[in-house]
């Protein structure tokens, strides 16, 4: 049985010294870096599941940010704004 093919990450080298520097970062938040980890392993060809076992998340959470990843590049990693009050 096959499922969806993935979207494939073909990475720019600016863009992996990017992903590479935010991993690296002290000051990065652990979500973006969590994000770009995702995304390195992607553009070496593992698939979701395989990415997802490796950093113990989801493989659905991995394909989210692969699609947004291909869709609008690095920006597309960055949290969206959300309606409503600010969290305390």
């Amino acid at each position: 049985m096959v499922g969806r093919v993935a979207d494939e990450v073909i990475l720019s080298a600016d863009e992996r010294s990017f992903l590479e520097a935010q991993i690296r970062r002290h000051k990065a938040p652990r979500s973006l870096s969590d994000r770009c980890r995702m995304i390195l392993l992607c553009a070496e060809g593992l698939q979701s599941k395989e990415v997802g076992a490796r950093l113990g998340v989801h493989e659905h959470t991995v394909g989210k940010w692969r699609r947004r990843f291909v869709k609008d590049r690095i920006e597309g990693l960055t949290d969206e704004y959300r309606p409503g009050r600010p969290r305390t």
